[in-house]
C-alpha cells in the first residue's frame, strides 16, 4: 500500500471518527458569569441554596477549575441546562463529570440527574421524574456509595451492587458508560470500579425462572443429615442440680431470725453439673440430602433490547440536598463516544488534579505547622504561669519567715516580763 493510499485510509477513519463522535453536552465554567444564562434555577422551593462560581480553596488551575459550589448549609439545591434533544438508540451513552467535596462532607448528595427534553426547569424538584441519576452520595459513616438509577417504564431501579465512592476533599472524576448491548460500566478517576449487564444487575425485568408451583417436596423425603442415636442413654449419674449452696458460708455471728428470717447459705454453681442431657448424633441412613426446588421458565418473563434506551434526553440537573455545604461540580460530558469522554479528561482533570493535590499537601503541611507552633506557645504559656506560680509561692514564703521571727521574739519578751514579775 501506498503512502497515499495509507493516507486515505487514515482520512477515511478519522472522518468516521468525527461523524460518530458526538458531544450533546459540554460545561467547564470558562465564560465566568455567563454561566447563568445556560443554568436555570428552580423555582419549585422560595428557600433553594444559591450557587456560586469558584474553583474552591485549593485547585490545579484558578480558572480551569472553576465549577458550581453549594454555598449554604443545610439547604435543597435546584438548578439544570438545556441541551437539544437526543436519542442513544443504538450507540453508547457516556455521563461525565467531577466532584470536589472540599468542605469534608458530612452528608449530602453529590450526583447529577438526566431529564426528559420536556422537563419544566422552573419546577424542577426531587419528585421531577428523570431518566437517569448518578454519582456520589455520602451521608455518615454507612452512606458512601455511588448511585446508578434508571427509569424503566415509569419506575426507577437502583443497582443492585454496592460501589463505593471517594470520600476525600479532592477533586474526582466520575463516569457513567451505558451501551447498546445492554451492558454498562463505572469509572472513578478514569478506572473501571463495576461493570456487567442491565438484566442481572438491575431488577428491570421479572426473573427468567421461578420455583415450580405444582412441586412439592415428597412427604417421606429425609434432609436430616444426622440423627439421635437411639440406643445411646443417660447415665444414672447425669442429673445434678446446677446450683447448690456454697459448703463454705457461714451465717454470720450478728444474724438474728426474728429480725432476719431463717439464714441460707448462697448457692454456688455445682461443679458436678453436665448441663442438660442429649443423645449423641449419628449419620442418617435415610440422608437424601437437602431438597431442591425445581424452576421452570417465568411465564411472565419477556427479554427486552431497549432498557438501555431513551429517547428524549434533553436536561442536565443539579437536584440535591447538602447539610455542610462547599461541594464544587465542573466538567460536565454528554456524549455518545468513550474515546471522546476519555480525551476531554484528560484534558481537564487529567491536567489539574496532580497540581491541585500539590496546592492541598502544601495548605494541610501549612496547618499543620501552625498547629505545632500554636501548641508550642500554649505550652511555653502554660510553663511560664508555672513558673510565675512557683515565685509568688517562694516569694510568700519569704514574707512569712521574718513574721515568724517578730512573734518568737515577742514571746520571749512576755516570758522575761513573768519571770521578772515572779522575782518582784
Amino acid at each position: 500500500m501506498g503512502k497515499m493510499q495509507v493516507l486515505g485510509v487514515v482520512a477515511v477513519l478519522l472522518a468516521v471518527y468525527c461523524v460518530h463522535a458526538t458531544v450533546y453536552f459540554r460545561e467547564e465554567f470558562l465564560d465566568g458569569d455567563e454561566w447563568r444564562s445556560r443554568w436555570i434555577n428552580s423555582k419549585h422551593k422560595s428557600d433553594y441554596g444559591e450557587w456560586k462560581l469558584t474553583a474552591g480553596n485549593f485547585y490545579g488551575d484558578a480558572e480551569k477549575d472553576k465549577g458550581l459550589q453549594t454555598s449554604q448549609d443545610a439547604r435543597f439545591y435546584a438548578a439544570s441546562a438545556r441541551f437539544d434533544p437526543f436519542s442513544n438508540e443504538g450507540k453508547s451513552l457516556v455521563i461525565q463529570f467531577t466532584v470536589k467535596h472540599e468542605q469534608k462532607i458530612d452528608c449530602g448528595g453529590g450526583y447529577v440527574k438526566v431529564f426528559p427534553a420536556d422537563l419544566e426547569q422552573t419546577e424542577m424538584h426531587g419528585e421531577s421524574s428523570y431518566y437517569i441519576m448518578f454519582g456520589p452520595d455520602i451521608c455518615g459513616y454507612s452512606t458512601k456509595k455511588v448511585h446508578v438509577i434508571f427509569n424503566y417504564k415509569g419506575k426507577n431501579h437502583l443497582i443492585k451492587k454496592e460501589i463505593k465512592c471517594k470520600d476525600d476533599e479532592l477533586t474526582h472524576l466520575y463516569t457513567l458508560i451505558l451501551n447498546p448491548d445492554q451492558t454498562y460500566e463505572v469509572k472513578i478517576d478514569n478506572e473501571k470500579v463495576e461493570s456487567g449487564s442491565l438484566e442481572e444487575d438491575w431488577d428491570f425485568l421479572p426473573p427468567k425462572k421461578i420455583k415450580d408451583p405444582e412441586a412439592k417436596k415428597p412427604e417421606d423425603w429425609d434432609d436430616r443429615a444426622k440423627i439421635d442415636d437411639a440406643d445411646d442413654t443417660k447415665p444414672e449419674d447425669w442429673d445434678k442440680a446446677e446450683n447448690i449452696p456454697d459448703p463454705d458460708a457461714k451465717k454470720p455471728e450478728d444474724w438474728d431470725e426474728d429480725m432476719d428470717g431463717e439464714w441460707e447459705p448462697p448457692m454456688i454453681p455445682n461443679p458436678e453439673y453436665k448441663g442438660e442431657w442429649k443423645p449423641k448424633q449419628i449419620d442418617n441412613p435415610n440422608y437424601k440430602g437437602s431438597w431442591v426446588h425445581p424452576e421452570i421458565d417465568n411465564p411472565e418473563y419477556s427479554p427486552d433490547s431497549n432498557i438501555y434506551k431513551f429517547d428524549n434526553i434533553g436536561v442536565l440537573g443539579l437536584d440535591l440536598w447538602q447539610v455542610k455545604s462547599g461541594t464544587i461540580f465542573d466538567n460536565f460530558v454528554i456524549t455518545d463516544d468513550v474515546k471522546e469522554a476519555d480525551d476531554i479528561a484528560k484534558e481537564t482533570w487529567g491536567v489539574t488534579k496532580e497540581p491541585e493535590r500539590k496546592m492541598k499537601q502544601e495548605i494541610d503541611d501549612l496547618k499543620r505547622k501552625e498547629e505545632e507552633e500554636k501548641t508550642k506557645e500554649q505550652d511555653t504559656e502554660a510553663a511560664d504561669e508555672e513558673d510565675e506560680e512557683e515565685e509568688e509561692e517562694d516569694e510568700d514564703a519569704d514574707e512569712e519567715e521574718p513574721k515568724d521571727d517578730i512573734e518568737e521574739a515577742l514571746s520571749e519578751m512576755e516570758e522575761e516580763d513573768v519571770n521578772q514579775k515572779d522575782e518582784l
